[in-house]
């Protein structure tokens, strides 16, 4: 799960870590006030999206009076703000942070991140921060420290060597180590899979501020954290995707032509492997789950066909604990109801899969039938593509 800049810095200051006055607004009005209510004489207006790449995309602003805060807030607001990590469409903007500047002497990078890999937090640090980070990683990438945690510890000889390469005196050492302590202490106790600040700026009057902060959480651990799952943006992210977790689906939009629906992720990624081996490109990645039912399948199809771009759909159904008699009667339920059109391939196995289809071969509607992997994913692209051809034609 992400979370906005605003409210990373409010767990940033929960656990003692030094951050710019803020204040969040979502109008100009409101941006114009914030403004006024903190010292200047430079605030930044920060637009708040779920992606990095936000300075070079045009949603970090540096206003000198709180008119021009105000100018900038309206430009933003409702707009959608296209950066490196957005894609072309961009993501829109709904409110935007107002923080009052600080005077930087020294930008530095400062991250805890999970290396799956190895199955642990590492934390990589580098006194060359900012928005060319990437270029020094890879220009660069002795610049670069990095120590993984042993545990849920990070040891002091490793915090030293993270920090000793930044050119700072004793006190400023101890307070860097210190930020480092409480940095790794936050994205261990709170399950964080990312967690990033950049830039971690010294400032001209002494000590460290977070300018920026971008956090991850693990989806998987956030019963856990129910004040973290509540800050979770329910406006934010595709709208399919939203729709599809509000029914317990688990759904990510790709680009392709062939809609998938699957029970299982495991099996969900292999479909889509076949799928591409085929010379075709999935339009989705759809899982039902393990207990699906007649409502969940339809509300499959739903969102699966809001996508304009699905031109064929492969449902791939191994039967456990889900029965394929019941997937079966929620593929024609929905069928019918939605009126599909395109090519649809069902490949069914597992409990009462004979049953399964019977009920698709019955029900008068033009259903292809797979009995393996393979063979079902050569098939909908193969229709897929004869599809495309007749409309083009």
């Amino acid at each position: 799960m992400h979370i906005h800049e605003y409210q990373a810095k409010e767990l940033l200051r929960a656990y003692g870590i030094p951050t710019p006055q803020g204040r969040l607004a979502r109008s100009h009005v409101e941006a114009l006030e914030a403004a006024r209510a903190m010292p200047g004489p430079v605030w930044v207006v920060k637009a708040q999206i779920h992606a990095g790449g936000r300075g070079k995309g045009g949603g970090v602003k540096i206003c000198r009076s709180p008119e021009e805060v105000g100018e900038a807030a309206a430009s933003l607001l409702g707009s959608r703000l296209v950066t490196r990590q957005t894609g072309p469409s961009g993501e829109a903007v709904g409110s935007v942070w107002i923080e009052q500047g600080t005077a930087i002497a020294h930008e530095y990078y400062l991250a805890v991140a999970l290396d799956r890999a190895a199955q642990c937090l590492n934390v990589m640090a580098s006194p060359d921060g900012g928005m060319d980070i990437e270029t020094v990683a890879v220009g660069t990438p002795e610049r670069v420290s990095s120590a993984r945690l042993s545990g849920h510890t990070l040891w002091p000889f490793q915090i030293r060597k993270i920090v000793g390469g930044w050119g700072l005196d004793a006190a400023q050492t101890r307070e860097a180590a210190a930020l480092v302590r409480r940095l790794t202490a936050l994205a261990v106790e709170k399950d964080l899979t990312q967690l990033e600040i950049n830039p971690l700026a010294l400032a001209e009057g002494g000590g460290f501020v977070a300018l920026d902060a971008k956090m991850d959480f693990d989806d998987s651990a956030l019963k856990r954290h129910p004040d973290v799952a509540a800050l979770k943006d329910r406006e934010e992210g595709d709208p399919l995707e939203r729709a599809a977790a509000e029914k317990g689906l688990t759904y990510v939009r790709l680009g392709g032509s062939i809609g998938t629906l699957v029970n299982g992720a495991g099996l969900a990624m292999a479909t889509m492997d076949a799928i591409k081996q085929a010379g075709a490109e999935s339009a989705n990645f759809l899982d039902a789950g393990g207990g699906a039912s007649e409502e969940t399948v339809a509300a499959a199809f739903a969102i699966m066909f809001s996508d304009p771009h699905v031109r064929g759909v492969l449902i791939n159904i191994f039967g456990g604990i889900l029965r394929c008699d019941v997937v079966a009667h929620g593929i024609v339920n929905a069928a019918r109801k939605l009126d599909v059109t395109v090519p649809l391939v069902v490949r069914l196995e597992g409990t009462n899969v004979e049953a399964g289809r019977s009920i698709l071969h019955e029900s008068g509607l033009q259903f292809h039938t797979a009995s393996s992997m393979p063979e079902a994913a050569r098939l909908i692209a193969h229709l897929t593509a004869e599809t495309q051809r007749e409309v083009c034609a």
